[in-house]
C-alpha cells in the first residue's frame, strides 16, 4: 500500500442519496457497492456490451465493446485504488457507471445527437443546457447523470420500479470523469455542488479521489486496448507501427506499447507519484507517454479515413430516426397519435417508442389501452410531463435514441426502408 493520508472532504455528504433507500435484512454491502450492484442490475449497463467503442459492426468477439472498456476502467482504477489505500468499493461504482451514457456508434453518435439538439431545441431550453453558445449540448457524461437520475428503474421489494437513487459520489464521478481532458495531478474540489450545474464538459473536477482516479484510468484503459483493435483490423501500417515501438523502447526499455504493457506502466507510476499535495498524478516521463500515445492513436486510428464510410452511415441512421419520430409530434395527443397513426407503418419502432413516453410521461397522457399493470407498478420521474411544448418531445427523441444499442439502432431504421 501506499498510504499517503487521502480523505475526501464532506465524506458524509458523499454517500448522501436524493431520497432513503430500502433496507434489505442480513445486507452486508456499504452504501457504495449498492450502487455498484444497482448500476450492474441496470438496462443501460447491459446493453453496453453492443455499443461501438473505437470500431462498429465488427464480427469479432475479440474487438472491443463499450461493456469491455468500462471493465478495463473498473480494473485499472480498482488496482490505483487499493494501491493509494482508497475506497475500493467507490471507485468500482463510478468506474461500472462511467459511461452509461454514451450513445450509439460511439463518439459520433455523441455529435450527431448534439447536432440535432442544436437544431431543433427553442434558445430558451437550450440555455438551460450549457454554459456559453458553442459548447455542446449532448455529452455522454452529463447524459449517463441523466439516465442514473431519471430514466433507469429498478423494482424494490415491492416490485414497484423507481428510479435508481445513487449516492451524491457515484454521481458526480459519472459526470466528471471526462478522459478527453489533457490534465494531470487530479484533485477533487471541495464543494458539494448541484450537479444540475454542470453545463459544460469537464467544468469541475470530482468530489473526490476515487473520481479522480477514475478519470485518470479512463484515459489508460482506452488508449491501449484501442491499439490492439487496431493492430487487429490491420488499421495501422509498417510505418506507424514503427513509430509506435519506438515510443516504447523510449519511454519503457522495451518495444511493445499494447493494453497489459500500458496499464502496468501507468498504474505502479501513479501509486508511487500520487500525494495528496501533488494530486493523482503520473510522473513527469509516463505523462508525456501517455499523451504521445494519445497524439498516436487520434493521428493513425480515430482520424484514420477508412473511418468516413461509417461515420457518414451512422449520422444517416440516427437523423433518418429522429426525423421520423419528430414529425409523429401532436402535442399532449402525441401517445394516442402514434398508435393510431403509425403503427402500421413502423410497429416496432412505434412500439417502443410508445412505451418508452408511457413510461416518462404523465399518466393521464396514456391511452386506456396502454393502461397495464406494468404501466401502474411504476414510481419515477416524468421527465416529459404532459409533452405540453416541443422542446420535451426532442429531449424525449434524444433520450430514447442515446439509449439505443448500435444492432437495435441500424433494426429499427432497416424498418424504415421496408414498404409491406
Amino acid at each position: 500500500m501506499y498510504d499517503r493520508g487521502f480523505v475526501n472532504e464532506n465524506r458524509d455528504g458523499l454517500s448522501e442519496r436524493r431520497h432513503p433507500i430500502y433496507s434489505t435484512e442480513g445486507d452486508t454491502r456499504d452504501e457504495f457497492f449498492r450502487d455498484y450492484t444497482r448500476i450492474l442490475h441496470s438496462n443501460a449497463y447491459r446493453r453496453l456490451k453492443h455499443k461501438t467503442q473505437v470500431f462498429y459492426n465488427i464480427n469479432n468477439d475479440h474487438i472491443c465493446t463499450r461493456m469491455e472498456h468500462v471493465s478495463h476502467v473498473e480494473a485499472v482504477s480498482h488496482s490505483i485504488a487499493l494501491g493509494l489505500d482508497l475506497d475500493p468499493e467507490l471507485t468500482r461504482a463510478i468506474a461500472c457507471g462511467h459511461d452509461l451514457g454514451h450513445a450509439p456508434f460511439g463518439h459520433h453518435g455523441e455529435n450527431v445527437l448534439s447536432k440535432i439538439m442544436e437544431d431543433h431545441l427553442s434558445p430558451e431550453y437550450k440555455k438551460t443546457l450549457r454554459l456559453n453558445d458553442g459548447d455542446k449540448l449532448f455529452w455522454h457524461e452529463r447524459n449517463g447523470l441523466r439516465f442514473v437520475d431519471d430514466i433507469e428503474l429498478l423494482p424494490d421489494p415491492h416490485g414497484i420500479r423507481k428510479n435508481l437513487n445513487l449516492t451524491y459520489a457515484v454521481r458526480d464521478g459519472i459526470i466528471s470523469h471526462c478522459g478527453e481532458i489533457d490534465v494531470n495531478g487530479l484533485c477533487p474540489r471541495n464543494e458539494l455542488i448541484d450537479l444540475d450545474d454542470y453545463k459544460k464538459v469537464g467544468q469541475y473536477s470530482p468530489a473526490s479521489w476515487e473520481g479522480c482516479v477514475v478519470k485518470i484510468s479512463d484515459k489508460i484503459a482506452y488508449l491501449g486496448r484501442d491499439i490492439e483493435d487496431a493492430v487487429t483490423l490491420h488499421f495501422l501500417s509498417e510505418e506507424s507501427l514503427a513509430e509506435l515501438k519506438a515510443l516504447g523502447e523510449k519511454y519503457c526499455g522495451r518495444g511493445v506499447l499494447n493494453t497489459s504493457s500500458i496499464m502496468h506502466e501507468m498504474i505502479g507510476d501513479i501509486c508511487r507519484n500520487s500525494t495528496p499535495g501533488k494530486g493523482i498524478t503520473l510522473g513527469d516521463e509516463k505523462y508525456e507517454l501517455l499523451c504521445r500515445i494519445k497524439e498516436f492513436n487520434y493521428k493513425y486510428i480515430y482520424l484514420n479515413e477508412r473511418f468516413h464510410s461509417y461515420l457518414r452511415y451512422a449520422g444517416m441512421v440516427l437523423e433518418e430516426l429522429f426525423r421520423v419520430l419528430h414529425a409523429m409530434y401532436r402535442g399532449e395527443d402525441t401517445v394516442a397519435g402514434l398508435l393510431d397513426e403509425y403503427k402500421q407503418l413502423y410497429p416496432k419502432l412505434t412500439r417502443e417508442f410508445t412505451e418508452w413516453l408511457a413510461t416518462y410521461c404523465d399518466p393521464a397522457l396514456i391511452p386506456a389501452q396502454m393502461r397495464s399493470v406494468d404501466t401502474a407498478e411504476i414510481e419515477n420521474h416524468k421527465i416529459y410531463a404532459k409533452l405540453e411544448n416541443e422542446d420535451l418531445y426532442v429531449q424525449a427523441i434524444v433520450d430514447f435514441l442515446s439509449g439505443m444499442t448500435d444492432a437495435y439502432a441500424v433494426s429499427v431504421f432497416n424498418e424504415l426502408l421496408t414498404f409491406a
